[in-house]
């Protein structure tokens, strides 16, 4: 195939102007950052010298060998599962109220209603988890129902607001095509709208509950119960092989789940 002529070729368009107030933010990032090195206290030297390695060293040793005892392992056992529960509840009842949420948040039921609606979900994600679970320990009482309603609460605010956002940026063509012909709102968004958003909404609750499981692991520490709660038992005793025992459960724990959500994703966004 012979190639066309430079003068028959269509020409690039012309580079887009950068406006000065980008320049002006990321000057303005760049100064953010040079002052935050500048007023930290960063004792690189402390951290890095003899005496700093040989005490971790040591600290480290202490966790050598792991706990293996059977009836130990058992409980482990029980906690990793209670741990997945709570992610896993914690997760499915977000991503419910969150994709309800997510109606009145991409403006379907006008611009009050979206304002209002995203409101609350800024304040739900802005709160972290173990904020909502010391909040909720205090009604709820001590074990993983705290934790779970604190996963849920957090994630609610995380996941409506990009429910909301993938409803927004959804192609209106096929939904404008079936209320020509006659369709109601409400079928025209399960029919045309949903399928479409589907995928990424799947997507989006997968990996939030990737996340969930890291938090709930770590949602033990303020007493609402699974493998976190087992982990500070036992450091505060300084029962170090009883804790490394706790923390392989949790590295294998998010491993398998973040492998399995891993081909999740990949099955359902092909």
């Amino acid at each position: 195939m012979k190639h066309l002529d430079a003068s028959l070729q269509p020409a690039l368009p012309a580079a887009v102007p950068v406006r000065w107030s980008t320049w002006a933010l990321l000057a303005g990032l760049l100064l953010l950052v040079i002052a935050s090195f500048a007023t930290l206290p960063l004792k690189w030297g402390e951290f890095f010298s003899a005496d700093a390695v040989r005490t971790t060293a040591d600290f480290l040793h202490g966790f050598a060998p792991p706990e293996l005892a059977p009836n130990f392992l058992i409980k482990v056992g029980v906690a990793t599962f209670e741990t997945l529960a709570m992610s896993a509840i914690g997760t499915l009842i977000a991503a419910i109220l969150g994709a309800l949420l997510a109606l009145p948040a991409s403006g379907r039921f006008g611009a009050l209603a979206r304002n209002a609606t995203r409101a609350v979900l800024n304040v739900l994600r802005s709160i972290p988890e173990l904020v909502w679970a010391s909040i909720l320990l205090i009604a709820a009482g001590l074990g993983p129902f705290a934790g779970t309603l604190a996963l849920a609460l957090h994630t609610v605010g995380v996941l409506g607001r990009l429910f909301a956002d993938a409803f927004e940026n959804c192609p209106p063509l096929p939904a404008a095509t079936l209320r020509i012909n006659g369709a109601r709102p409400a079928v025209a968004f399960l029919y045309a709208t949903l399928p479409q958003c589907s995928p990424q909404m799947m997507s989006y609750t997968l990996y939030r509950w990737e996340n969930n499981i890291r938090a709930a692991a770590i949602l033990g520490v303020v007493g609402a119960g699974g493998l976190g709660q087992m982990l500070k038992y036992h450091l505060s005793l300084f029962q170090m092989q009883s804790a490394a025992t706790v923390i392989i459960a949790m590295l294998l724990m998010v491993a398998a789940v973040d492998g399995l959500s891993y081909l999740l994703r990949r099955a359902m966004t092909r």
